[in-house]
């Protein structure tokens, strides 16, 4: 795109920019001469405020914007005064955006009459992905007829230029391409990366780079000069509106202030570089215009004298707020579920018995037949062959391209973008195709998903659904048979099912459909059809379109009898998944002495069902399928020491898999690594012979 060669702005809009960079700079000013009394980290606009008004004037109450970190300006042109922006600043209980949680100028915000803002991370880049998953469902409810808006809403990322060098950054840029998504990525570039130069970290600034991708248009503006800045982002803005296509604005600007206030300029920058920058600050510029057409130095000179004033009180203001209650600490970190109780039929009469994957193909097509904000995308999951496991067989013909669709092999984005499609009102439902390769999708699942309903105060819970087959069987090899439910299990703020049946796989992914927080399914592949001798069990007859299942009840899949809890000669087993069937197979060889804890779900885990039957029989095996040593089993083993102390007849043992890196691809070894039946009732003989 090209844009005017003359700009021409109103007065009107050019002193309101004006205003704004005074204030901006009053700000920094003011942050700088009261460091001790500014005890968070915190950047500031400085040298980037032309570009970032620039593109704030352009918004609509309907449109959604993704800040980062050194964005002030455009939080303050958007319509942030800055005494609210200090109260994040200075970590107070009414901060608008976190209540005290999160940095300075890292926003969230739903405000009726601003544009919207998901929660920001501080991690360089990784807003990519989820703000071009706002994108994703902005088309998708346009192209379904959701909702109504006023005008076509515009998605606009703003990044760092050493940002762009992330490779989840790309993904966005290629997903954007790719299905012509309505974003502009603003690329601010002042030439470092903290400390390191354009020279030492890239090739090419982010026009040259995004070169080759295919439908992505691109455009270079002066970001240092306001007029020129809105005239650029007038046009990007108004493209973007009307022809549905996404757009990279590289914007050059200037670092006049410090990267952070703990990183400082001083630290390894040289004069005569800081000198050069100044000489292109957007204020000074704005200023030299304003003369031009006719504005007096005295005018100017007040404004600058009303800002520095306004900036002050909202200091001072800010400092005197409360600070965020202590009991706050663990609000948000998940939204309520109006799921709480089991309901509906879990087993219909005159019904044949199903298995588990065509229950998960069942319950996704009663959700998506009811309601049109769920979808489905991943690897393979389209109508061609529906999953390499057929898990979604039959989706992609009934409900169409647009609802059921493959992705390219992009697991950060196809974690991350559930962020974006969430904010909107959609539901999606994605795959990762194995659970060796959630991996590329972790930083997604961490830094975004996991913090943002805590982190935007509330705001922003990421409801959605990630399916990922796991487990190992018959030679599935080192990465194709991984457990990792240890790595998921420590991310605070997901929810993570694990179900050994049809029945429970149905009714948990309702659940899951209708909890608004984050939800991870794992899918024993081996339990899927139920080919693995021995789990014939996890067929069971599918439950009504009504029934649910809520997250957090365990099962007592198998009772001990009560005279053998009674005389002290029982044992529970807290497993879930294959464990089921492990767990059942060794306790035939124990007549009435062995009780089966299926678990169900891991997050949120039911630890009043299992400190109950602990405490009842003394004796407690925790079985996993993971490598055992720092697994989630042994954890689970140590909360249950520490809780049933003084019930217990012999420590609770956890056992699992041996502590080797990968599942072996031979079966023989496959089968030394694994736990079993065999495995399993040795340990239960030795415990109950104790």
């Amino acid at each position: 795109m090209e844009t005017e060669t003359q700009p021409n702005v109103s007065k009107e809009i050019l002193l309101k920019a004006y205003n704004h960079m005074m204030l901006a700079k009053a700000m920094a000013d003011i942050y700088e001469e009261n460091r001790a009394l500014v005890p968070y980290v915190h950047s500031t606009s400085r040298g980037h405020e032309a570009i970032q008004l620039a593109t704030a004037y352009q918004l609509t109450a309907e449109d959604w914007v993704s800040p980062y970190y050194r964005d002030e300006s455009l939080l303050m042109g958007i319509g942030f005064e800055p005494y609210r922006l200090m109260l994040q600043l200075l970590a107070k209980a009414d901060d608008p955006f976190s209540g005290g949680r999160s940095y300075y100028s890292h926003p969230s915000s739903l405000e009726d009459n601003l544009p919207k803002i998901i929660h920001q991370s501080s991690a360089t880049g990784m807003q990519a992905i989820p703000t071009t998953g706002i994108a994703q469902g902005i088309q998708y409810i346009e192209e379904f007829g959701l909702k109504e808006f006023k005008q076509n809403p515009v998605v606009i990322c703003s990044l760092g230029d050493n940002s762009v060098t992330e490779g989840e950054v790309s993904e966005a840029f290629q997903f954007a391409a790719l299905h012509q998504l309505p974003i502009i990525f603003l690329v601010q570039d002042n030439e470092w990366g903290i400390s390191v130069t354009k020279e030492e970290a890239r090739t090419a600034d982010a026009y040259d780079f995004v070169a080759g991708f295919t439908g992505l248009g691109r455009m270079r503006v002066d970001g240092t000069d306001f007029a020129a800045s809105f005239e650029a982002m007038k046009n990007a803005v108004e493209f973007v509106r009307a022809e549905r296509k996404p757009l990279v604005v590289c914007a050059k600007t200037v670092l006049i202030g410090h990267h952070t206030s703990g990183v400082r300029r001083e630290f390894y920058r040289q004069e005569d570089e800081l000198i050069n920058c100044r000489a292109k600050d957007p204020g000074d510029i704005l200023r030299k215009s304003l003369l031009e057409i006719g504005l007096d130095e005295a005018t100017l000179n007040e404004m600058e004298k009303t800002a520095r004033s306004e900036a002050e009180n909202a200091f001072q203001n800010a400092l005197a707020a409360p600070d965020p209650s202590p009991e706050s600490v663990e609000d948000f970190v998940f939204a309520p579920t109006p799921i709480t109780e089991e309901s509906g039929t879990r087993s219909p009469h005159g019904q044949e018995k199903i298995v588990m994957v065509d229950a998960a193909i069942h319950a996704i097509q009663e959700i998506m037949r009811k309601h049109p904000e769920a979808l489905l995308y991943g690897q393979d999951v389209g109508e061609r062959i529906g999953g390499v496991f057929r898990e979604t067989v039959t989706l992609g013909q009934k409900f169409g391209k647009k609802r059921v669709f493959n992705t390219p092999i992009q697991e950060a984005y196809i974690i991350g973008s559930t962020v974006g499609m969430s904010a909107v009102g959609l539901k999606p439902i994605v795959e990762v195709q194995f659970a060796d390769y959630i991996y590329p999708g972790i930083n997604q699942l961490v830094t975004e998903i996991s913090k943002s309903s805590y982190l935007s105060n509330g705001k922003f819970p990421v409801s959605n659904i990630i399916r990922v087959p796991i487990g190992a069987y018959g030679g599935g090899g080192p990465y194709h048979s991984g457990s990792v439910e240890s790595i998921l299990a420590n991310i605070k703020g997901i929810k993570i099912a694990y179900p050994s049946n049809a029945a429970d796989f149905k009714g948990l992914l309702k659940a899951a459909y209708y909890d608004p927080n984050p939800v991870i399914m794992l899918e024993h592949k081996g339990l899927y059809w139920s080919k693995v001798p021995g789990t014939e069990d996890a067929k069971r007859v599918s439950p009504a379109e009504d029934y649910i299942l809520p997250f957090g009840k365990a099962d007592i899949t198998l009772k001990a009898e009560e005279q053998c809890i009674q005389e002290g000669r029982s044992i529970v087993i807290v497993t879930y998944g294959m464990g089921v069937y492990w767990a059942k197979a060794a306790a035939k060889n124990f007549n009435g002495q062995v009780e089966i804890i299926d678990l169900r779900t891991l997050i949120p885990l039911d630890e009043k069902l299992i400190f109950e039957r602990v405490k009842a029989h003394g004796k407690c095996i925790v079985l996993t399928e993971e490598q055992i040593n720092n697994s989630l089993a042994e954890a689970l083993a140590h909360r249950i020491s520490k809780n049933c102390f003084r019930y217990l007849d012999l420590p609770v043992e956890a056992i699992g898999a041996r502590n080797v890196p990968a599942v072996p691809i031979n079966l023989v070894l496959e089968k030394e690594m694994l736990p079993n039946s065999e495995k399993l009732s040795d340990k239960i003989e030795q415990m109950l012979s104790e």
